[in-house]
């Protein structure tokens, strides 16, 4: 058996090899498309301040229909969450949700920090903008812009702990952040696109041209899931406009030369440096079932969006269990085995629940979902954006339950400029919502050593 597997190792190391030689891709030139309904006339750059006011019209017709739900079938005996979310203690949160969660008081809190909405390329786009205030004077800190990106079924929601932590002085460091966090388009109070195309590189020229607008001509970037893909993309596309990256979904896309390296990592880790996190990314066999297992949503969401989108978009039943199941298995996979879902480990139903409010107050899911659609499709791949090497100072958070880890040896492939990749004690795909605190400490320690390099080469 391991001769066997030493033939194969071999084999695939010198396919790996042969793939591996570097191939040139020039840096395309996006359009600034505008995606608006209003294809004519100037577009106003007006910042226009925006809360959070749901009519109570809405909030009657959600409540009636968690009163009026059908019955659900009962989940199989002793199968927890590994059919998908328990519709028993779906029925749970749907209680809750009518009869306890206060609307008005999430409201409030979701206003606590200034949010704004301004028009580009068409599309009226979403953020919060918040700066530190009651900086000491004796200390002469340096505000440094930082651009958060989140993903689906995410939101601004979870930005909601870390923005304090990230526009306070910390102890021992010579800067803090003023903190950017815009909504996607398409997903909450960011409008969505009207024709097709809006993948998540003409979201960085979205967000490069917010920047612009808001008065930053460099500034730092930071995401996970979509918005991990769109602040890479951003630093591809964009170097001379992004002081650094860093990203708790770090990876690069499956080419042949890393499938070959990461079966050979399976067999000796040693040679793509992994031995030490063996379990985190090996076997290959294993973390490629899990992915699998993971990623049915993908499929529909990536071919036919809208008809996913309609369902969801009819009942605030199935818009909570779809978006629920993935904030359990994605927090940890480990939790499908327990019969509520582990849910309230990391989060309280409030705080999941102003998620899902954001979706459906805002009727975005269908437009959110179109992402997936347009970063699967020909044009998108035809740009090979996702291979452009990115130079920047980047930083990767590997939290132990993401959905998909790569070591940093292949990372280096598309990330040569990694100065920093830490594996983290805890957390899992949401690491803004579940563990703030560590998410902040690692991008504090990130910008410090971006900040003392670029000190350096002055």
């Amino acid at each position: 058996m391991l001769k066997i597997a030493a033939v194969i190792a071999l084999c695939t190391t010198g396919i790996a090899i042969f793939l591996s030689s570097t191939e040139e891709h020039k840096v395309p030139t996006l359009p600034e498309t505008n995606w608006g309904p209003k294809k004519n006339g100037k577009e106003s750059t007006e910042i226009r301040p925006f809360k959070i006011d749901v009519p109570a019209k809405v909030l009657d017709d959600l409540k009636y229909r968690l009163t009026h739900r059908r019955t659900y079938v009962q989940p199989l005996e002793d199968v927890a969450w590994t059919y998908g979310i328990s519709t028993k203690y779906l029925n749970t949160v749907l209680d809750y949700w009518r009869d306890k969660y206060n609307w008005t008081e999430r409201q409030a809190l979701l206003n606590k920090y200034p949010q704004f909405i301004t028009t580009i390329q068409g599309l009226d786009i979403h953020f919060y903008h918040v700066k530190p205030t009651n900086l000491p004077k004796d200390k002469n800190l340096k505000v440094l812009p930082l651009l958060i990106l989140h993903g689906w079924p995410g939101s601004v929601v979870e930005f909601q702990k870390i923005i304090p932590i990230l526009t306070k002085p910390w102890p021992n460091q010579n800067f803090v952040f003023e903190v950017i966090a815009p909504s996607l388009p398409g997903y909450g109070f960011s409008e969505g696109a009207v024709r097709p195309g809006m993948a998540t590189s003409q979201m960085a020229v979205v967000f490069k041209n917010l920047m612009h607008r808001l008065g930053f001509e460099k500034f730092y970037v930071q995401g996970g899931d979509w918005g991990s893909l769109i602040s890479a993309n951003m630093a591809a596309l964009f170097p001379e406009k992004i002081t650094g990256l860093h990203t708790n979904m770090c990876v690069v896309l499956m080419s042949a030369s890393n499938f070959a390296w990461s079966i050979i990592g399976s067999y000796f880790p040693s040679l793509v440096g992994a031995d030490e996190h063996y379990s985190l990314y090996y076997p290959f066999s294993t973390a490629l079932s899990a992915l699998v297992e993971e990623s049915g949503y993908l499929h529909i969401q990536a071919t036919k969006p809208d008809t996913i989108g309609a369902a969801l978009t009819a009942s605030p039943d199935a818009l909570a269990a779809y978006i629920l199941e993935k904030f359990s298995t994605w927090t940890n996979k480990a939790y499908k085995e327990r019969d509520d879902g582990g849910l309230t480990e990391k989060y309280t139903l409030d705080e999941l629940l102003d998620n899902i409010m954001i979706y459906w107050v805002s009727n975005s899911i269908t437009t959110s979902v179109r992402l997936y659609a347009e970063n699967f499709n020909s044009a998108y791949r035809a740009l090979k954006v996702d291979q452009l090497p990115i130079n920047v100072p980047t930083a990767c958070a590997a939290f132990p339950q993401e959905l998909l880890l790569q070591p940093k040896s292949l990372l280096k492939s598309r990330y040569p400029n990694i100065i920093q990749y830490n594996i983290m004690p805890r957390g899992g795909h949401f690491a803004a919502f579940e563990e703030p605190k560590l998410l902040a400490d690692d991008i504090f320690s990130f910008v410090k050593k971006t900040e003392e390099l670029k000190a350096k080469s002055v």
